[in-house]
């Protein structure tokens, strides 16, 4: 087993470039051969829980037979057709169980293939609809340490720094704000209000910055806020990619808020993370904008695995679990599990803050050196939690868990041990 383990890193390095990576510092990459349920298995039989969800998509736990049934039975029915002047089963059907979800704002659907992609889109969208009629406005308003993707248009509007900063040059300027507080919420209206003749739209990640380094926010700054934008026809753009479908606690985000946005983007736990599905939903006023017989007024913009019958087939059976009274009290009871553990960290010396929305936990180690995702307690951090079989990738300082929903109450409380055992090594 060691030899296979061995030989699977020696051919993944000689030919793969892996994502967020310093290729030549970095540590042995771990084969993995098998999932199931919360766990991983690498190629000596090593078990891993999987604490973030492989990137916050496995919404259900690693290869799910129900959604693997569904799958092979579309497989064998139908794998891809072109999404321009041809439609299939999956997408009407998943676009009319979404819709029926959301705010009854979103009338519309548009399918990607990604999150950044799905924010491209959703740019596009708002940009091209100022265009369509004759508008002259020009400027974007983002969040300070907002993080949308990785492609040109999300780097844009996502918090500039080390990761932008080979392409600053090349980036759309953007208005940045301070997320909403008690505090702050009047002075950011007027800093709005002075740009408001040339804005366009309003992107934003609702009550949680995941990459940013879990930030949270309430739902009712908020609410204000997008009140405050809409008043003054500025388009919003809520960036649900990370904290819909059950993150929050609730099914969206825009459950827990009073007002609704304009554009919606979706990705990450859409399919369950079975596979790469973006969707971009909208109203039916914005869709107007491009609804005419002047051909030049139409979105232009596609992919070639636009509404994979596969990926739709997916989301849809993702759905129905997520839907299920099982998975709504597997996350009531991942929400309650935290607080919990959020009470035994509130005294600790070495924590600076630990937080939740949903079944989303965030604990700031506090050091010397300020928060960073380049902070080096990110390289003693997740080697310690590997070697006890816990598949966690802090930000930097910042420990979080975004688990799977079927994470049994043992794991959890394993997973916290492990935490407060850190906490006394480290």
């Amino acid at each position: 087993m060691k030899n296979r383990q061995k030989n699977l890193i020696e051919r993944d390095y000689a030919v793969n470039w892996h994502p967020y990576t310093q290729m030549k510092t970095a540590q042995n990459i771990i084969p993995i051969v098998r999932g199931e349920g919360s766990y991983l298995y690498d190629a000596n039989g090593k078990r891993y829980i999987d604490a973030v969800s492989s990137w916050w998509v496995t919404l259900h736990g690693h290869s799910h037979p129900y959604i693997a049934q569904k799958m092979t039975e579309q497989l064998t029915t139908l794998e891809q057709v072109i999404f321009a002047g041809f439609t299939h089963q999956p997408a009407i059907e998943l676009s009319e169980r979404l819709l029926g979800l959301l705010p009854s704002s979103q009338t519309k659907i548009f399918y990607t293939d990604n999150g950044s992609t799905a924010i491209e889109v959703a740019l596009k969208m708002a940009i091209q609809a100022n265009y369509n009629k004759g508008g002259k406005k020009n400027k974007v308003i983002a969040f300070k340490n907002g993080y949308h993707g990785d492609t040109f248009g999300a780097m844009s509007v996502s918090g500039r720094g080390i990761w932008t900063d080979p392409f600053g040059d090349m980036l759309f300027e953007v208005l940045f704000i301070e997320v909403p507080t008690a505090e702050n919420l009047e002075s950011i209206k007027k800093t709005i209000d002075t740009y408001v003749e040339e804005t366009i739209c309003f992107i934003y990640e609702p009550l949680v910055q995941g990459a940013g380094g879990m930030l949270m926010h309430k739902a009712e700054h908020l609410s204000a806020l997008m009140s405050h934008c809409k008043e003054r026809d500025i388009l919003l753009i809520q960036d649900e990619i990370f904290v819909g479908f059950g993150r929050t606690g609730k099914l969206f985000a825009a459950n827990h808020l009073s007002e609704s946005p304009d554009i919606m983007c979706f990705s990450k736990g859409l399919t369950g993370g079975t596979l790469p599905l973006g969707i971009t939903t909208c109203t039916e006023e914005l869709y107007q904008a491009f609804y005419a017989d002047d051909k030049t007024k139409a979105l232009f913009h596609g992919h070639s695995f636009t509404a994979s019958p596969l990926a739709c087939t997916a989301a849809l059976a993702s759905m129905d679990l997520l839907l299920s009274k099982d998975t709504q009290d597997h996350i009531n009871r991942i929400v309650e599990q935290h607080k919990g553990f959020i009470l035994q960290l509130k005294q600790h010396p070495k924590v600076q803050d630990a937080r939740q929305c949903g079944t989303i936990f965030a604990m700031e180690w506090k050091t010397t050196e300020c928060t960073s995702y380049f902070s080096d307690m990110h390289d003693m951090l997740y080697p310690f939690f590997l070697e006890r079989g816990v598949l966690m990738r802090p930000l930097g300082n910042i420990i979080y868990l975004v688990p799977p929903y079927c994470t049994t109450d043992e794991d959890l409380v394993y997973i916290y041990g492990c935490i407060l055992e850190a906490l006394e090594m480290i």
